[in-house]
């Protein structure tokens, strides 16, 4: 049973269903987010606004005085005001790129470079890295969502290496990127109405299922992409 859940990305539908599971079960929770706490937020919270390197550093030093054992990195983005996934290389936007490479894999290199010393020093400690099964390059067979796809297979290389420099310090470390499943958010909300019965899980499930696969976690899982039933997903 987890002591301490840090989640980097909390405010997320995702990230807050985490969190309220996670404090269920007794842990102490931490939160990283953009924005700021919430009225009376159970959880220690720390607002990292500006998503530098700098106040990225600052807002884990913080975090890590909880000693949390599990770490979950929800930061990312499908979609926005900006646009919409593209269907064909003539929709690509290089700003758009540039958006999605920031959200997608900028940020949680940061918050990945700062946890590195404690990565490398605590023992059994587990990270889950949000990612996509449309990241994977293998199981790629419709084409299309060019920046989104491109930016989370670059998210699951950061996550090997990072898996691999850590296991040489710390070999009972566990880091995985994970597949959550389409989840009842706004992220997904306007690719809902095609989805078949049953796919469409609440955050409150989703979290369940994410939790169980920390569970699972062994240090052989780490560097792989995981679906939310912790099966292998292929890169």
């Amino acid at each position: 049973m987890p002591q301490s859940v840090l989640i980097i990305g909390g405010s997320s539908g995702i990230g807050q269903a985490i969190a309220q599971q996670s404090s269920a079960e007794g842990a102490v929770v931490s939160v990283i987010s953009r924005q700021a706490a919430p009225i009376a937020s159970p959880w220690f919270w720390y607002q990292d606004a500006l998503q530098s390197q700098h106040s990225s550093q600052d807002c884990i030093e913080q975090a890590l005085q909880h000693k949390p054992d599990t770490i979950v990195i929800c930061n990312g983005v499908l979609h926005d005001a900006q646009g919409l996934p593209e269907k064909t290389i003539r929709h690509l936007d290089s700003a758009i790129l540039t958006q999605r490479l920031q959200s997608n894999v900028v940020i949680p290199a940061q918050y990945l470079q700062a946890l590195f010393r404690y990565l490398s020093r605590t023992p059994q400690i587990k990270v889950l890295v949000l990612s996509a099964k449309v990241g994977s390059i293998t199981d790629n067979q419709l084409g299309g969502w060019y920046s989104y796809r491109m930016s989370k297979a670059a998210l699951n290389m950061l996550v090997k290496n990072l898996s691999l420099e850590v296991q040489r310090l710390n070999p009972s470390a566990s880091i995985v990127t994970v597949h959550p499943g389409t989840t009842d958010t706004a992220l997904s909300e306007p690719f809902q109405s095609n989805l078949p019965t049953g796919q469409l899980q609440t955050t409150a499930h989703t979290a369940q299922r994410l939790l169980q696969v920390r569970d699972a976690l062994t240090p052989q899982h780490s560097g792989n992409l995981l679906n939310w039933d912790a099966s292998i997903l292929p890169f």
